[in-house]
């Protein structure tokens, strides 16, 4: 399997494609820290090989630091039992079965479109976005999150 995969303000998957705005970015400026994101809309592009088709995968998708750590996406929902109530991966599964169109050789698409909503950073730094099939990382997506200087607002300062 193969991978493709954007940042974006936001994604939507709908009739076999995605659609996104504001695509194409990296760096995420804060005018201080910690600061909520309002949105980061993750694209996903999965191209499954003809063998791969007609069987269950699981794919995962998380935001790790630069030790690897994986930050908090939002916080559990109700009967969800976790250790400190926060949701740190997403995960999902899909299943696209043979057409009779397709033949061996040929690759199927599935777009995923998932929006990660008022994620918290605690800290300017390197993040990742990890996205993973079957227990395998096959894509990381680098972002930076800086503090930008506004005149006259005092600024929290990491080294």
């Amino acid at each position: 399997m193969e991978v493709d995969a954007f940042l974006a303000d936001s994604v939507v998957a709908a009739d076999g494609k995605l659609y996104i705005q504001g695509a194409g970015w990296n760096v995420l400026m804060a005018a201080q820290i910690p600061f909520r994101q309002p949105r980061i809309g993750v694209g996903i592009v999965v191209r499954v090989p003809y063998s791969a088709t007609n069987e269950m995968h699981e794919f995962s998708i998380k935001v790790v630091d630069p030790d690897e750590n994986m930050i908090a996406l939002g916080v559990a929902p109700p009967g969800v039992e976790l250790p400190d109530g926060k949701v740190r991966e997403l995960k999902g599964k899909f299943n696209i079965g043979r057409p009779p169109m397709v033949v061996p050789g040929d690759e199927q698409v599935i777009p995923i479109a998932i929006n990660l909503d008022g994620v918290e950073f605690t800290e300017p730094n390197q993040y990742s976005v990890v996205i993973s099939i079957d227990g395998s990382d096959m894509r990381r997506l680098p972002m930076r999150v800086r503090v930008i200087d506004l005149p006259g607002i005092q600024q929290q300062r990491f080294g």
